[in-house]
């Protein structure tokens, strides 16, 4: 595990929680923070007094006591808030750091955070405190099993080492507040058996408000003790009488008060100050190591579309989580999890072991592994029957960016090869509630489901790589009737590009080539054919008419690949310049925009307005002759979606050389960005745009030209490796990394519009694209050709049915399926591997060779007791 010392954890926050379900951070010196549990966003959140302490004793005698947790690392001066809600009690910006924090409680003197997700371990030694103690936290990740990876729960295990010579008594303090409203909490412990926990509730709220729910604190350690409640006082009362009964030693008394509930005040603020604490107690010998099991789970099932009310509504509709789904209260869950503790553990750890010995570099890995964590953030819901959402990104209290946002989703790799379920609900969701009737698709789903579209323009990108992604989720789930249900869908998509209702006119004359108004993930259009959107055209043409063949629409199938062949030849023989692909447009003619002038651009304007730069007679927002990051991107998606090329492949080489080239940055300080700042002083980037010196620079460039998107950087970098331009895609990687260093930034928190942005699932496509990995489930095929070539090599891959490890030595290929199973009829090989003899379980299989595949006589069933091995040449 990589490890981050001292201040290389000020920024670290790593979420623990379900997929959909809100999550907790764990601060990289070991606090609690970012309390993201209410169904939205909370950043920067402290729920106070929630921490954990340890105290050891000898002989009867507290040795010490301390707040596990490491140095504050951030502002002395304090927060920049005095919001309540926001957990700093009424304190903020000059008035030192929160005390609900316990940073004014002895704490540890030195820490190591050591995290690869979805696992953290924090190690605490101080001089002062007898022994060592470590932190280990997760919460189940487990590919295809969506419900155990979507608990509204943070696992946590304290494990005392007692490195001394002689006898020590340890404990472990959970406290957990009670945030509800203040008069409505209530506090009480109970047991049952092998499980013992404080319930957090409210009383005397109503049930469909927003924050009513509860949490939970468990434990299945045996020897406990318990508060129910801390001291009610005044001023700093309760936090000193706490103190004061950990350092009397032995085992808390429990204090109980009467319930104040009807005493809330509405509207309801999560202003509640009543902490409990569940104590574990232990008794080591010299030498002697022992760990203790604590859950916080909470339950907050009421869901409202807060960031964007319904209009004319004097009440919002209600919705439920979808964890309701599978527990009635916290307190179930915890029970759950107590009882199945090892089970999730031990499949959670499975897939992090098999994850990480991918023949990939340590940063790629990183990259790999820290994005997962998004789908663990409040980026992410899910709805009442289950179907996945996802915002852009996180901000402070809500989500940024609503509406599975289709042209930002289109990067994100992990969630259709993890959760394919997950994922072909997106595209349930936009064909059912996003099209309309003439084939143009919304691209933000709005919430509640059934409520009017977002009735902007639709994108090119978004709407055609729903296409693209369509064809990718049957590849790996190989449902058929499925993709016979998203048929409609997909034709309407397609055939949009010329409908006579598209006022954009995409492609009007109906020759494969986009030349109309093009919106895209840029947040502007393009007027003219570029290589970047005319290549998400091609990819969806090629994906439509390969659906269309599979289902058997023989007139679908040969128009679209009529047009793509039409389009892929005009593309390579007019939008290449000798080095890589522009976009075909005359800046200076302004006819282009008059077209479009009573068609409303964004925020109201009319085309001419918006675009129309008067003072140096210019379209603005627009490429021309700049070298785009994304200017090949849909050979990104063919490549991993096994569509084959989309451009002349020699010409997408250079493209990706002169990316390589024109938009690397190797030194922030010295590049001019007007835009949003990712990127500071000695740190290198790839931005989104570059113009080379012979290539002029529009004077109004597209938008968010020099800026970088992570999401970017992944996605040139895992095509480049694709085309085995290794060097240059893994440095990109490393790059990108070294700027989420733990100091700076959070490295398990990649921005771009708001935290935890999705565009970073980008990175997962390192894994298929080193491996060259493929898949048809329906026809029983999967293949690799590792672009590496190095040996040996293993590389995790995953689909519907299953998951495990591909590994190839000099001498054999194997297939080890680690959970669930496989039935194939066809295994793709490496070029130039010819195969010799192919086992599973020992027993010999027949095959036959066709040209890059072993073609099997019967169907080879595997699983984790069945591993087929190819001994090769």
């Amino acid at each position: 595990m990589k490890e981050y010392r001292k201040k290389k954890t000020k920024e670290i926050s790593f979420p623990l929680g379900g997929i959909g379900s809100g999550c907790i951070g764990l601060a990289g010196n070991g606090m609690l923070k970012d309390w993201e549990i209410y169904g939205h966003p909370y950043k920067n959140t402290a729920n106070a007094f929630s921490h954990i302490m340890v105290r050891a004793e000898k002989e009867g005698k507290v040795v010490d006591k301390r707040a596990l947790h490491g140095d504050w690392t951030n502002a002395a001066i304090g927060g920049e808030t005095k919001n309540v809600y926001r957990g700093n009690g009424g304190f903020g910006y000059g008035m030192g750091p929160y005390r609900g924090t316990l940073a004014g409680v002895p704490h540890f003197e030195d820490w190591v955070f050591k995290g690869e997700y979805p696992f953290a371990e924090i190690d605490f030694t101080d001089a002062n405190f007898p022994g060592q103690v470590k932190l280990r936290a997760f919460n189940p990740f487990i590919p295809l099993n969506d419900k155990d990876s979507s608990l509204p729960a943070a696992f946590f295990e304290i494990e005392f080492i007692n490195n001394s010579k002689e006898k020590i008594d340890y404990t472990a303090f959970f406290t957990l507040n009670n945030p509800l409203p203040y008069g409505t909490t209530k506090n009480e412990f109970h047991t049952e058996d092998k499980f013992s926990y404080i319930s957090y509730e409210c009383e005397g709220m109503d049930e469909k408000a927003t924050i009513w729910g509860n949490l939970c604190l468990a434990t299945d350690h045996s020897d406990i003790s318990w508060q129910e409640y801390w001291y009610r006082g005044q001023w700093f009362d309760s936090l000193g009488a706490f103190w004061d009964d950990v350092s009397a030693g032995g085992k808390l008394h429990n204090r109980s008060y009467q319930s104040i509930a009807g005493n809330a005040k509405k509207p309801y603020m999560l202003n509640g100050e009543e902490p409990g604490t569940l104590a574990a107690h232990c008794e080591l010998n010299p030498e002697d190591r022992k760990a203790v099991r604590f859950i916080i789970s909470w339950y907050f099932p009421n869901c409202v579309n807060a960031w964007n009310p319904e209009k004319g509504k004097k009440e919002p509709t209600i919705w439920k989580n979808y964890y309701t789904k599978l527990i009635n209260s916290s307190n179930e869950c915890a029970r759950y999890c107590i009882e199945n503790w090892k089970r999730l553990y031990n499949d959670t750890q499975l897939f992090k072991d098999a994850l990480f010995q991918t023949s990939l570099p340590s940063e790629c890995m990183e990259a790999v592994s820290s994005n997962l964590s998004i789908l663990k953030t409040a980026t992410c819901l899910r709805l009442e029957n289950g179907e996945f959402y996802g915002f852009e990104g996180s901000g402070l209290e809500e989500g940024i960016c609503e509406g599975s946002c289709s042209h930002v989703w289109n990067y994100a790799y992990a969630l259709p090869y993890l959760f394919p379920k997950l994922e072909r609900s997106m595209r349930e969701l936009d064909f059912k509630y996003n099209q309309r009737e003439d084939g143009a698709m919304s691209f933000r789903l709005m919430l509640p489901l059934g409520r009017k579209r977002f009735d902007f323009r639709p994108c090119v990108d978004g709407q055609m790589g729903g296409v693209i992604k369509t064809w990718r989720e049957y590849l790996l789930c190989g449902d058929r009737t499925w993709l016979e249900q998203q048929w409609n869908g997909v034709k309407k998509s397609i055939e949009y590009a010329w409908a006579d209702t598209n006022e954009d006119k995409w492609d009007e004359n109906q020759d494969g080539v986009m030349e109309g108004r093009q919106h895209h993930t840029m947040d502007m259009e393009l007027f003219g054919p570029s290589g970047w959107l005319n290549g998400f055209y091609l990819a969806a043409l090629l994906s439509g008419s390969k659906i269309a063949s599979e289902l058997g629409y023989k007139r679908e199938e040969k128009k679209y690949l009529e047009l793509f062949k039409k389009g892929k030849k005009w593309t390579d023989e007019n939008l290449f310049n000798g080095e890589y692909y522009i976009q075909q447009i005359d800046l200076k003619d302004k006819s282009l925009l008059r077209r479009y002038d009573k068609i409303l651009s964004i925020d109201g304007f009319t085309a001419e307005d918006a675009y129309w730069n008067e003072e140096k007679r210019e379209i603005k927002y627009q490429i021309e002759n700049g070298c785009a990051t994304d200017q090949v991107i849909a050979q990104w998606h063919a490549n991993l979606c096994d569509l084959g090329d989309i451009f002349d492949k020699e010409k997408v080489r250079s493209a990706l050389r002169s990316i390589y080239k024109y938009n690397r940055v190797k030194c922030a300080r010295n590049s001019f960005n007007a835009g949003r700042v990712y990127a500071l002083d000695d740190e290198s980037y790839v931005k989104v745009c570059g113009w080379p010196e012979n290539a002029r620079r529009p004077s109004v460039p597209l938008t968010y030209a020099d800026e970088v998107f992570c999401g970017l950087e992944y996605q040139a970098a895992a095509h480049m490796i694709q085309e085995g331009m290794l060097e240059e895609g893994f440095d990109i990687v490393k790059k990108t990394r070294e700027r989420f260093d733990g100091e700076k930034r959070n490295p398990w928190n990649e921005f771009e519009c708001g935290s935890n942005y999705a565009r970073s699932m980008a990175s997962f496509s390192l894994i298929p694209s080193i491996s060259g990995y493929k898949v048809n489930i329906s026809r029983g095929y999967i293949g690799f050709d590792p672009s590496s070539k190095e040996v040996p090599f293993t590389a995790f891959f995953s689909m519907e049915t299953g998951w495990g490890l591909y590994t190839l030595t000099e001498s054999l290929l194997s297939l080890k399926l680690l959970y669930g199973n496989l039935q194939m009829c066809e295994f793709g090989l490496p070029k130039g591997v010819t195969p010799k003899e192919a086992k599973v379980s020992g027993k010999e299989m027949e095959y036959q060779l066709k040209k890059d595949r072993i073609c099997f006589f019967s169907i080879v069933k595997l699983d984790a007791e069945n591993e087929l091995k190819v001994t090769i040449n």
